[in-house]
C-alpha cells in the first residue's frame, strides 16, 4: 500500500509518498480500509518535531472507511462494518491498524469522508463547550479562527446551547463563512479585544476558545470578565511563551487551561458518548460539516502547505 511517512522532522518536505507493507491486525486492533483522512495542526506539529514520535513514521490521526480484518479477540465490530476514528496515527495511508476500542460505528446516512471531517475537530469542539466550559444560554463567547474546521464547528455548538458568538476571522470570505455557521459577530484579529469589549458594553466575554495562541493570547485574556475562562486548545501560530500567573488575579481572578481531547475521551463510554451526540447533530443536519479542500493521498505537501498558509477554510481531507 502506499502512506504519508515521515523519517526525518522537519517542514512539509518531510512528506514522504512511499511504498509499505500492508499492516495486520494484532490482538484488540482492526484494519480499516481508508476511504478518508483529515488533515490536522497537530500533523503539523508531529511533522515538525513540536510534538516528538520516533521515526520513521506515517502521519494522521483522523479517518473513517470499511474494517478490512479484525484481530484477535475483537467483539462488537465486524469485518465490512464502517467505522471512523481520531487520536491514532496512521491515518495518512490506504490502510490503517487500529485499537478496536477506538473504532467508532458510523451510522446510517454519514458518508465517510464526513466523518473523516468531523471527527477530531468536532469531538475536540463538543468537549470543549460541553466540559471545559459548559456554554449556558446567554453566555458571551469568543471563538478565534472562526472560518476554520474547529472554528465553524465550535459556533454551531455555542449556538446550539444557547450562548452569543463573537467570531474573529481574517478576510470577508471567511467572515461570510462564519456567519453563515452561526455567529453573531464577526470581527478581525487587530484591536479584537478591543472590539469584544465593545460589543460587549465594556463586559467581556464568559470564556474564549483560542486554537491559535502565541498571537492571540495576551488579547484573549484581556477579552473576559472578571474569573471568565481561557481554553488555550492549541497554538496554530506557535506556543505561548511563559508568563506569570498574577495576571490572571490582576486582569479578573481569571482561568485559564490547555486541554487536550485524549482526556475528554479516555474511556470508551466517554467516547462514544460524545461521538453518538455529535454524529446525531451531523446526520441530522443540526450541525453542517464544511469540506474546505480534497487532496490525493499524493499530494500531502500541498494540503499542510496550504493549512499553514490560512489559504484554507472548513476541513482538509486526504483521499487515497
Amino acid at each position: 500500500m502506499h502512506a504519508i511517512v515521515v523519517n526525518t522532522p522537519g517542514g512539509s518536505s518531510a512528506l514522504t509518498y512511499a511504498e509499505v507493507p500492508d499492516p495486520v491486525p494484532g490482538p484488540g486492533e482492526v484494519l480499516v480500509d481508508l476511504d478518508a483522512s483529515g488533515v490536522n495542526f497537530i500533523d503539523v506539529y508531529q511533522r515538525e518535531g513540536r510534538y516528538p514520535i520516533p521515526v520513521p513514521f506515517t502521519l494522521g490521526s483522523e479517518g473513517a472507511g470499511t474494517v478490512a480484518a479484525v484481530g484477535e479477540g475483537v467483539t462488537g465490530i465486524a469485518t465490512g462494518d464502517r467505522v471512523g476514528w481520531q487520536g491514532v496515527l496512521g491515518g495518512y495511508a490506504e490502510k490503517a491498524v487500529i485499537p478496536a476500542d477506538r473504532a467508532i460505528p458510523l451510522p446510517d446516512g454519514l458518508a465517510s469522508d464526513t466523518a473523516a471531517a468531523v471527527l477530531l475537530q468536532g469531538l475536540t469542539a463538543h468537549y470543549l463547550a460541553t466540559s471545559t466550559y459548559p456554554v449556558q444560554p446567554g453566555d458571551e463567547v469568543l471563538v478565534h479562527a472562526g472560518a476554520g474546521g474547529m472554528g465553524l464547528l465550535l459556533t454551531q455548538i455555542v449556538k446550539l446551547r444557547g450562548g452569543r458568538v463573537i467570531s474573529t476571522v481574517s478576510s470577508a470570505e471567511k467572515e461570510k463563512l462564519a456567519k453563515d455557521a452561526g455567529a453573531d459577530e464577526v470581527i478581525r484579529y487587530e484591536g479584537f479585544a478591543e472590539a469584544v469589549r465593545d460589543l460587549t458594553g465594556g463586559r467581556g466575554v464568559h470564556v474564549v476558545y483560542d486554537g491559535v495562541g502565541k498571537t492571540t493570547f495576551d488579547g484573549s485574556l484581556a477579552s473576559l470578565r472578571p474569573r471568565g475562562l481561557l481554553a488555550l486548545y492549541g497554538g496554530a501560530s506557535g506556543a505561548v511563551p511563559p508568563f506569570d500567573p498574577m495576571r490572571l488575579n490582576q486582569l479578573g481572578s481569571l482561568f485559564l487551561t490547555r486541554p487536550t481531547l485524549g482526556h475528554y475521551v479516555a474511556t470508551r463510554e466517554e467516547l462514544l458518548a460524545r461521538a453518538d451526540e455529535l454524529l446525531g447533530w451531523v446526520t441530522s443536519g443540526t450541525v453542517k460539516v464544511h469540506i474546505g479542500g480534497r487532496y490525493p493521498l499524493a499530494e500531502a505537501r500541498r494540503a499542510h502547505d496550504d493549512l499553514e498558509a490560512r489559504r484554507t477554510t472548513g476541513k482538509l481531507l486526504l483521499i487515497p
